[in-house]
């Protein structure tokens, strides 16, 4: 009789962008803790050493690159760098994003940012990225999304999330065959910076860590996280009315509106 023997998967050079807090940091220690090689981005460079430090002392295996990914000269030093130090990209996540802080986005001095952070760059860091991996037929995208990509609730912020699924579900259609994996994760509401204000129960960004993880072992298309928001996508394409009710009060109750 013999057994079947799990499958070894072997460590891949990972670059993370947003790796500084939230989701980002999760997902780096748990990368970390499988024995991946990280190259770990973000604006905020204290933040991110303090992180490389925490993951690996030596500074052999994970490496702090202090990025702006809104910057075309940032994001090719980033890919740059990784290639440098060690030679090739396995996955490349792009986990970066930011929404409207406060008010309406169409208020905001600047709302086009959330598409730069959450469209552009994941685009543009995809296409230096993708050409080294197609020409060794191996490799894998992963974009983290939003369950606002599937049900829209903000103007801009959704804009930017039902784009980068776009990008995804088709970018890897495009790559069939060649040996490139492209995956979309899917997040629903989960403890951040960017969800303080929300007052609603939310597990850690842990689940969308383990999640990454997991699709990097098991490629999958689309994977949305936590489990019960996938009811909640379903609702909102079957019974679109009763999304509209919902949002309509948490948006009274977020801004004090009488209606």
């Amino acid at each position: 009789m013999t057994t079947t023997q799990p499958k070894q998967v072997l460590p891949s050079v990972v670059v993370l962008t947003g790796a500084s807090s939230g989701i980002g940091r999760a997902t780096a220690r748990e990368l970390a803790s499988r024995g991946h090689t990280l190259v770990l981005a973000a604006r905020r460079a204290d933040q991110l050493m303090q992180l490389a430090l925490e993951l690996d002392a030596s500074g052999t295996r994970v490496i702090a690159v202090p990025t702006d990914v809104t910057s075309p000269d940032a994001r090719r030093y980033l890919i740059e760098v990784a290639r440098g130090h060690y030679g090739h990209i396995d996955v490349l996540i792009n986990n970066a994003g930011v929404t409207v802080e406060q008010g309406w986005w169409w208020e905001d001095p600047d709302p086009m940012r959330v598409l730069r952070v959450n469209l552009e760059a994941p685009i543009e860091l995809t296409r230096l990225a993708l050409p080294d991996m197609r020409a060794r037929g191996s490799g894998h995208i992963i974009n983290i999304g939003s369950v606002a990509g599937r049900a829209a609730t903000n103007g801009i912020y959704s804009a930017s999330k039902f784009g980068l699924r776009g990008f995804s579900l088709g970018l890897r259609r495009e790559l069939l065959g060649t040996g490139v994996n492209v995956s979309l994760i899917a997040p629903g509401f989960v403890k951040s910076e960017m969800t303080a204000s929300a007052r609603l129960p939310m597990p850690g960004p842990e689940v969308v860590a383990r999640a990454v993880a997991a699709v990097m072992d098991h490629p999958q298309r689309e994977v949305i996280v936590p489990g019960a928001y996938r009811a909640l996508a379903f609702l909102d394409a079957a019974l679109p009315g009763v999304g509209d009710l919902l949002v309509r009060r948490l948006i009274r109750r977020r801004y004090n509106h009488p209606n």
